[in-house]
């Protein structure tokens, strides 16, 4: 799945002060994104897709395919911990001009090994594209170790992970030991440079939202081999990176679209939008 080695977005959804899906927001980010990135995600954890409707997740999805204007691989969030409402939400998906799913490790149940690998083997068996299982310990409180990763990556439509547990050793026991093929990809925007270099294929990012050619680029250098280059567009993002997160995701990101200019900052509750420290820390760094 080369379409996807590089840099995906975590796209963001913006709102309107009423609380609305602002298409014309999210036209010009799709548009702005564009100029950098090699691929949509839509409705990941920076889409806000936990207080997204059935209705809001389809006309989302119906709205990024329309207007995918230079084409990008679409890559399309459904997770949950509800293993069968997931597989329910799967068969009633429209999956016309998507080229992935992007599905989370269960959450709040707190499910042993073995019931993540279960949980995903029955996701991959029901779904019609292929499957980028998600790992991020610090939302869902569960840690997929890379012995489940690994297990999971046998299946035939399962093909790789975004690994956001920060855990460089897991990783790389994930990138030494995987079957040829399974992509490994940075689910955090600072250390991609280190997971390419182990054998990692990109990233998802969150900061490819506000810096869509720079962020590309970095992943790009890495993936040619030019380590050194890449870190350096890296650690020209260490300052504002954190504030991406001071807040919850994606409230920081939302700022930096606002001072751009591309979209408002509006989320939904139970986050809040960025406070006036938060915004003045973002606009001296801009």
């Amino acid at each position: 799945m080369e379409k996807l080695y590089g840099t995906g977005v975590a796209l963001v959804t913006p709102f309107t002060e009423e609380g609305l899906i602002d298409y014309d927001g999210l036209k010009k980010v799709l548009d702005y994104t564009a100029k950098g990135v090699d691929y949509y995600v839509v409705l990941g954890t920076t889409g806000e897709v936990a207080t997204a409707t059935k209705d809001e997740k389809k006309a989302i999805l119906s709205f990024v395919k329309a207007n995918n204007s230079h084409g990008l691989p679409i890559v399309y969030g459904i997770g949950g911990n509800n293993t069968a409402a997931v597989v329910e939400e799967i068969n009633n998906t429209d999956f016309s001009g998507v080229d992935a799913l992007l599905s989370v490790s269960p959450y709040y149940n707190k499910p042993s090994q073995a019931g993540i690998i279960a949980h995903f083997k029955m996701i991959a068996d029901a779904c019609p594209v292929p499957v980028i299982l998600y790992n991020v310990p610090g939302r869902t409180m569960s840690n997929m170790l890379a012995e489940t990763t690994l297990e999971l990556a046998k299946h035939p439509n399962i093909i790789g992970i975004k690994e956001a547990s920060g855990n460089l050793e897991q990783c790389k026991t994930i990138a030494d030991q995987k079957p040829e093929g399974f992509m490994l990809l940075s689910g955090d925007d600072l250390i991609t440079t280190e997971i390419i270099e182990m054998g990692g294929k990109g990233v998802i990012s969150v900061l490819a939202n506000g810096f869509p050619e720079e962020f590309s680029q970095m992943a790009k250098l890495a993936l040619q081999g030019n380590f050194s280059e890449a870190k350096k567009v890296s650690d020209s993002f260490e300052q504002i990176n954190p504030l991406m997160y001071a807040e919850s995701n994606p409230v920081g990101i939302k700022e930096v679209l606002r001072q751009k200019g591309i979209c408002g900052n509006q989320v939904r509750l139970p986050l809040v939008s960025a406070t006036e420290t938060l915004k003045s820390k973002i606009s001296s760094l801009l």
